[in-house]
C-alpha cells in the first residue's frame, strides 16, 4: 500500500511539473523573443532540418495511435493528452487536437538530468537571465511548429522542451 501511495505521489508531482512547464511555455509563447525568429537549422545536403522535431520518433501532426505506438503505455491516457513518466528524472506530455493529432509535445527533465543540450534543440543562441535561468523560442514557420528550451534556476532546476504546432 505505501509503495502504491508513493508511485501516486511521484505521478500527481509530474504531473505537476509538466502543467508549470505547459503554463510557462504558453505564457512565452504570445511573447515576443528577444532573439530573431530563428534559423535554428542544420545543414544536411540542400535539404535544411529543425534541429529537434520529435522526441522518441514523435513529432506533430502523428495521431495519438502513432505516438502511443512509439511512446509505449501512458501513465494517464485521454482524448486530448496523454501523460507518461518514463523515470523520476523525465516525464513527458503529448496533447491532440479534436482529429486525434499530435499538436504538443511537452519533455521536462527533473535537474535537467538526461536533457539534450540547449544547442541541439535551439541554437547556439539563448537568453541567459541573470538568475541563471534559460530561455529560447525557435519559431519554424514553414514547418508550422515551434520549438522552445527553457531552463529554471531553482534548484533541483527542471528543464522543459516543447514542440508545438503553430496556430494558423
Amino acid at each position: 500500500m505505501i509503495r502504491k501511495l508513493s508511485d501516486v505521489a511521484t505521478l500527481v508531482l509530474a504531473i505537476g511539473a509538466l502543467a508549470i512547464g505547459m503554463v510557462v511555455t504558453a505564457q512565452t509563447q504570445g511573447r515576443k523573443s528577444r532573439t530573431p525568429t530563428a534559423n535554428a537549422f542544420k545543414e544536411s545536403g540542400s535539404t535544411k532540418k529543425p534541429l529537434y522535431a520529435k522526441y522518441k520518433g514523435v513529432r506533430i501532426g502523428m495521431t495519438a495511435a502513432e505516438a502511443r505506438a512509439k511512446l509505449g503505455e501512458p501513465e494517464m491516457k485521454g482524448d486530448d493528452q496523454d501523460y507518461y513518466l518514463f523515470s523520476e528524472k523525465e516525464m513527458a506530455q503529448i496533447a491532440y487536437n479534436e482529429a486525434h493529432e499530435v499538436v504538443c509535445i511537452s519533455i521536462d527533465y527533473t535537474g535537467g538530468v538526461g536533457a539534450p543540450d540547449y544547442r541541439e534543440v535551439v541554437g547556439p543562441e539563448i537568453d541567459v537571465r541573470p538568475d541563471g535561468s534559460m530561455y529560447r523560442l525557435v519559431r519554424y514557420e514553414e514547418l508550422g511548429f515551434w520549438v522552445s528550451y527553457n531552463r529554471t534556476a531553482a534548484e533541483p532546476g527542471m528543464v522543459t522542451i516543447t514542440i508545438q504546432k503553430i496556430r494558423i
